[in-house]
């Protein structure tokens, strides 16, 4: 009877987590109580270590990141099935280890520094996880907010970052209570403090952020936009149904019916143009020449799109880690997820997309797994590991007065990352992207709806073009405007205000997180050190 206790218990957290989480439910204030039941299962752990070993809890904190994994990320299955089962069992055991060196810090250090541990455990797994090789932080706890922007108008102070400290210290708090009013039965007046600090913690955020968002206003700058979603199936007439020709005439037809002499910008989505153009002739591809020809009558318009490219490297020239050989032996290229703006300045801009997608766009630890670039998962057109920029590049209106950050698909959901655009000047936020791979799912609401964050956290108005996904504004407060159906064509057009001032989240980063880190560090190191004096104190 125990053990079903503590497996229904671990079930109901990872429950708890999905239906709080963005498109699976969008209940979000239940995640201030859904690692509650875990908490608890710990708990009667750590209280029985006689009957219980901590490989007990691991298992049981693996039932619940195994749970929420599933239910939140399941829909991958439509790109790759063996990315989605890959996914699911990694990112789960990621968490269940978290969740054990929280245990172990408890168990040797106490329950004060315990419940610190696991705040900054977390945290530390969520920076780290974004900068690996197998980064994927799609269910970091801070994006469970993306649907409620007006909860956490902090975050362009926090990041989301900040949203998975408050998550994290309410539900250490609420146990805490839970703990004393039903299980210890102290009675409310012994817990009032505990009550009260945990009722300011939870809502204090709350207020000021509603107070933020009923009384922020944009600055006046605007930006005629026009945003074009072509609806070309991903699988069946991206890059092998319709012509590249055909897929441009599409699109092209699709933005004249909206643009005039007033467009600023018009924005297509990522590998809008799908055949891989040579970079190195830019200027002689037919499809530059057949849209310098569209944009020809209005002098203001700046077209951005996304395409397939290579970059062929000339003898002499230094290669980059990605650089692959021609097959028959005469030199090297590399392949690019890239942005492009033409304008009516000779000179065409482009930016490569650098947070890559692990297993489709980028083979995790090459040195070890090189091997497998031939079985890569192909959802783009080129499989294998893509080129990278060293930098973000921005891109720059033909008079120089106006810069946007050319953000394509993955690279949405990282928010220290977009601060690097913002850094480098950009005052609009363009996302491109392809949402289609995963059909009519969770996955293309979820990243649809972390934009929104992006759009608080750096004060940026964005404009967002997806091919199969929803194509939308977001004004700086991270309300969607004039969002788009799933799977149809479409064109919409706005006036959005640019913003030259950079929030102190774009300018700082994950300052919250990099103390976690080294938080995290001296603990561990003292939970080890104290370990192994206890275990020589035994033995000797």
């Amino acid at each position: 009877m125990k053990k079903f206790k503590l497996l229904f218990l671990s079930l109901l957290s990872g429950v708890l987590l999905s239906v709080a989480w963005p498109a699976t439910g969008g209940l979000f204030f239940l995640v201030f109580l859904a690692l509650v039941p875990l908490l608890y299962v710990e708990n009667i752990i750590s209280n029985n270590r006689d009957k219980y070993k901590s490989f007990h809890f691991f298992n049981y904190a693996y039932v619940t990141f195994f749970t929420w994994n599933a239910i939140t990320t399941w829909w991958i299955y439509y790109a790759t099935a063996e990315g989605m089962v890959a996914a699911v069992i990694c990112n789960a055991l990621f968490m269940a280890v978290i969740a054990l060196l929280f245990h172990f810090t408890r168990k040797v250090l106490g329950e004060k520094r315990g419940y610190i541990a696991l705040v900054v455990y977390w945290i530390s797994f969520e920076y780290l996880h974004l900068e690996w090789d197998l980064s994927w932080p799609w269910l970091t706890i801070g994006n469970v907010f993306a649907q409620n922007t007006e909860l956490v108008q902090w975050y362009e102070y926090t990041g989301i970052m900040g949203g998975t400290l408050w998550v994290l210290v309410v539900n250490i708090l609420l146990f805490r209570i839970f703990r004393q009013l039903y299980i210890l039965k102290t009675g409310l007046k012994n817990n009032f403090v505990e009550i009260s600090t945990a009722a300011f913690i939870l809502f204090a955020p709350i207020l000021f952020s509603i107070f933020t968002y009923a009384n922020y206003k944009e600055k006046s700058d605007p930006l005629d936009i026009v945003v074009v979603q072509p609806n070309i199936d991903p699988y069946f007439e991206k890059f092998n149904g319709l012509t590249p020709e055909q897929q441009l005439e599409k699109m092209n037809t699709l933005a004249a019916s909206m643009i005039d002499q007033n467009t600023d910008y018009v924005v297509f989505p990522e590998t809008a143009l799908p055949q891989g153009i040579w970079e190195n002739k830019l200027e002689n591809a037919p499809p530059v020449k057949a849209i310098k020809e569209f944009i020809k009558d209005f002098p203001k318009l700046h077209y951005v799109t996304g395409l397939s490219s290579f970059r062929e490297y000339l003898p002499g020239d230094k290669l980059s880690a990605t650089a692959r050989p021609y097959r028959d032996g005469g030199g090297h290229y590399d392949l690019y997820n890239t942005a492009m703006q033409i304008d009516h300045d000779p000179e065409i801009q482009i930016y490569h997309k650098s947070k890559l997608v692990p297993g489709v766009e980028k083979m995790p630890f090459p040195s070890l797994f090189g091997f497998l670039e031939a079985y890569a998962i192909d959802i783009g057109g080129m499989t294998g590991s893509h080129g990278t920029d060293a930098e973000r590049g921005v891109f720059s209106s033909i008079d120089g007065k106006k810069r946007i950050a050319p953000v394509i698909c993955y690279e949405s959901i990282y928010g220290e990352y977009i601060g690097e655009y913002i850094k480098n000047g950009a005052e609009v936020i363009f996302i491109i992207t392809n949402d289609g791979w995963w059909q009519d799912t969770p996955g293309y609401k979820q990243h649809l709806q972390y934009a929104k964050l992006k759009a608080v956290s750096n004060r940026r108005s964005i404009a967002r073009s997806a091919n199969t996904g929803v194509s939308c504004f977001i004004n700086q407060r991270g309300d969607i405007q004039q969002a788009t159906s799933w799977w149809e064509p479409a064109v919409i057009r706005q006036t959005i205000n640019a913003n030259d001032k950079i929030t102190f989240y774009a300018q700082h980063g994950d300052y919250i997180a990099r103390a976690a880190v080294f938080i995290a560090a001296l603990i561990f190191l003292s939970a080890i050190a104290f370990s192994m004096n206890k275990t020589k104190q035994r033995l000797g």
